[in-house]
């Protein structure tokens, strides 16, 4: 028999069975307007790649520019040198831009080097007080009086105008050191250094120890004449 509370039940049945569906459709509602559900999931978007960093060229050192060829008399080779001093010692031809390593038994190492220029060569003796591998250059006080220009610090490597190696020389401002100049050998050049190509640099400096004698002859008088050299 069909009652009233039967039918009122069946009422409320519905009214929640519609509630609920109004419900879910505004819920899938909201989110889509917002972000709307790709039609293929599976497929992804192909990643998005960074820019290639732009390309750098580090310069070039100077030991790749071309050998410059040096006049034979300034490539490094024995000779004959008669002199009284000790095996060990250096002895730099100012006049004639060579520089001695006596080997002894008359006979010695010879480089070809550049020299002080006018104005700036100096003479007299003094030890090797310490060594250096591609040193760093600080230019003396002096030198940046006359030479504003100049950095006032140079960290060591092949554009450094002291090269390879540097030999300092007691408490002077003078070394003997590299160049990255080569074509400057057999010249007059300097502020009072005493230059060899890198390759000779390292080459003396192999042999060279802290308290070498170093004799630096001056301008006017030649190595032929002195320390008992002849011919």
């Amino acid at each position: 028999m069909f009652t009233l509370a039967r039918f009122e039940m069946k009422v409320r049945r519905a009214a929640v069975a519609v509630g609920a569906l109004l419900a879910s459709a505004f819920a899938f509602a909201g989110p889509a307007k917002s972000a709307p559900l790709p039609l293929f999931p599976f497929f992804m978007s192909p990643p998005v790649q960074a820019e290639p960093a732009p390309y750098y060229q580090a310069p070039q050192a100077d030991e790749d520019r071309p050998a410059i060829e040096q006049p034979s008399r300034f490539k490094r080779q024995v000779v004959n040198y008669p002199t009284r001093e000790a095996a060990g010692t250096i002895i730099i031809d100012t006049p004639n831009t060579y520089l001695y390593y006596v080997l002894g038994n008359g006979q010695a190492i010879r480089y070809g080097i550049g020299v002080g220029r006018d104005g700036f060569t100096w003479s007299g003796v003094q030890t090797v007080t310490r060594k250096a591998e591609w040193p760093a250059w600080t230019p003396p006080a002096e030198m940046i009086a006359r030479q504003p220009y100049l950095p006032r610090h140079m960290a060591g490597g092949p554009g450094n105008p002291l090269g390879a190696r540097a030999m300092y020389l007691g408490n002077t401002i003078y070394r003997i050191h590299g160049t990255n100049m080569p074509e400057t050998i057999g010249t007059q050049v300097s502020s009072g250094c005493i230059r060899l190509t890198n390759t000779d640099v390292s080459d003396l400096y192999s042999r060279v120890t802290v308290g070498t004698k170093v004799i630096v002859l001056p301008m006017d008088r030649r190595a032929d004449n002195a320390h008992g050299r002849r011919g």
